[in-house]
């Protein structure tokens, strides 16, 4: 599974967790954040894994130590105490079947705080990073063809509107993220064992240069599988042990801001 890097196509229902994920000591369940269809998937796959920790992309650790199964009890209580429709994350109640598949479960957070995001920009990326940053290979330079690719990803993810001088940051951020990914899934498996589920964005979740990259820098041994999740029979970019499709989202323009 760790090196398992073939992208396989299956209906939105067909995959048994305990097939393709059977034995995965972490297990990355990719997204795009605005498809209700891929968070009921995830929901249905944490469900079927029973993990014995999550891992949040959209939490900080100060939010996921809140988690408990009497908040997870209460879809209203537990969006006021994490603030989640606050933080510019889809609407709580996509995400919320995830929390109450594993009420039992430990919760990790690995969001990047944007006080750690804006020293990261300023003094490099490994900056503010909770792990030992040569351990996790963020010391390590990108291969210059794959700066230039996340760059230009960057550059579109931003409807051609960044300045150039940004992209490379924006790209350091992006690897600090998968990183702080990676970081939280060695700490949940560290204190609990494994199935380690982690909810996250399909970038991050690509095991050719998402978290899983990070994470197996740091802890070889673990075994690794991802599923990344496309929409209208299109599949994420990047390699994953599994590819889904679902139907698209209802969504606007998401460059009208920068027109």
């Amino acid at each position: 599974m760790r090196h398992a890097l073939a992208s396989l196509m299956f209906a939105p229902t067909a995959l048994a967790a305990g097939g393709i994920f059977d034995g995965a000591d972490v297990v990355f369940l990719g997204e795009l954040h605005d498809n209700p269809a891929h968070h009921l998937r995830q929901a249905e796959l944490v469900s079927e894994l029973a993990p014995t920790a999550l891992v949040f992309e959209m939490l900080t650790q100060a939010q996921a130590d809140l988690v408990g199964p009497e908040l997870v009890a209460d879809e209203a209580a537990l969006e006021a105490a994490l603030g989640w429709n606050d933080s510019g994350w889809p609407d709580f109640s996509m995400y919320y079947p995830i929390f109450a598949a594993a009420p039992e479960a430990a919760y990790f957070g690995a969001a990047v705080p944007r006080d750690v995001a804006r020293a990261a920009m300023a003094e490099g990326l490994h900056t503010g990073f909770r792990g030992e940053a040569e351990a996790f290979g963020l010391t390590t330079p990108l291969p210059e063809e794959q700066q230039a690719r996340r760059e230009a990803l960057q550059l579109a993810a931003h409807c051609d509107a960044m300045p150039e001088e940004m992209l490379p940051i924006m790209v350091d951020i992006q690897r600090l993220r998968d990183a702080e990914l990676a970081y939280s899934a060695v700490q949940a498996f560290e204190a609990h064992g494994g199935p380690v589920v982690v909810i996250t964005g399909n970038g991050h979740a690509r095991m050719d240069w998402g978290a899983p990259v990070y994470l197996m820098a740091a802890a070889p041994a673990l075994r690794i599988a991802a599923l990344g999740q496309g929409e209208d029979d299109g599949a994420p970019s990047g390699l994953f042990d599994v590819v889904e499709s679902a139907p698209p989202a209802e969504r606007g323009d998401p460059c009208t801001a920068f027109r």
